[in-house]
Parts: C-alpha cells; sequence; structure tokens
C-alpha cells in the first residue's frame, strides 16, 4: 500500500510505503523490517549481524529496547500511517531471555487520549518462540495532516 505524503527532506509529496522504516536512518542501519500493521497492532522483525551481539552471545539489551521502542510506536502508527507521528514520552522493560537469532517484535495499542497513547510491546525469538522482553510504553502522538512541521522519520 502506498500512501501520499511530504518529504521530509522538502515540500515536495512523495509516495510512502507505511510499511518501510526507510525514513530512520539508525532503523536502516540495523535493518529493521515492518512485517505487518494494522490499526494498533504492528509486527518488526530483526536479523542481527555479529555487531549486534554482547559479550555473552545474546543479542544486546539496547537493540532489543530499540525493537520494542519501534513495535510499540508502529503499532500506534497504524492508526493511519500516513499522517501520524510518535515519540516516546517514557518506556518500561523487562528482560527475560537472551535474545537468539531473528527477532520478532510485536507491539499493540491498549489506551489512548487525543495525544498520549499507552503500547505493550514484547520480543520473541523467531526460531523457538521464546520470549526475550517485554514493555511498556507511553507515546506523544502528532496527526501530521493538521500541522505544517513534519519529522525526521516515520517511526
Amino acid at each position: 500500500m502506498m500512501t501520499e505524503a511530504t518529504d521530509p527532506a522538502g515540500d515536495a509529496p512523495a509516495a510512502r510505503d507505511p510499511l518501510a522504516l526507510r525514513h530512520v536512518p539508525f532503523l536502516t542501519h540495523l535493518g529493521v523490517k515492518i512485517e505487518t500493521m494494522a490499526p494498533g497492532d504492528a509486527t518488526v522483525s530483526f536479523d542481527p549481524r555479529p555487531e549486534h551481539f554482547n559479550s555473552w552471545g545474546g543479542v544486546h539489551g539496547g537493540v532489543i529496547m530499540t525493537l520494542l521502542d519501534v513495535c510499540m510506536a508502529v503499532a500506534g502508527r497504524s492508526h493511519d500511517p500516513a499522517h501520524l507521528s510518535g515519540v516516546t514520552v517514557d518506556m518500561s522493560t523487562s528482560f527475560i531471555s537472551p535474545g537468539r537469532g531473528r527477532q520478532l517484535a510485536r507491539g499493540r495499542v491498549v489506551a489512548r487520549s487525543a495525544t498520549l497513547w499507552r503500547c505493550e510491546g514484547e520480543v520473541r525469538n523467531a526460531d523457538d518462540d521464546a520470549l526475550v522482553a517485554r514493555a511498556m510504553g507511553t507515546f506523544k502522538f502528532k496527526n501530521l495532516a493538521n500541522t505544517s512541521k513534519r519529522p525526521v522519520g516515520d517511526a
């Protein structure tokens, strides 16, 4: 699905795929991909490379927290991916087991007001479905259709 939106680098309209994170350089660098997006729900994937592991051989906790942050933000953004943009206000994370191999992160919106949304997320190992971490977060969302300001990225 393609949507029409203003390019963050300028004023010219640009077709942007809401299932892409190409406008978030850090996520592009990591290789994070949106797998599914439905109103209030999203799944993202990540295939770790050697530089993403900690000294114990698990996916680094900072990467896991990034996946949690992104899956929750994308779940919120999924209500209107062409116009919604959000920023994290707070996030609480619990680590359960090591991340091994491909990681799948699922986020969902659990409550929302006009601008603050509560979301929850979890990361699991794709191979064995083991729970790696869980998080709760609060995100401030803005409808970009109602403002001339544009974010640098899409998440």
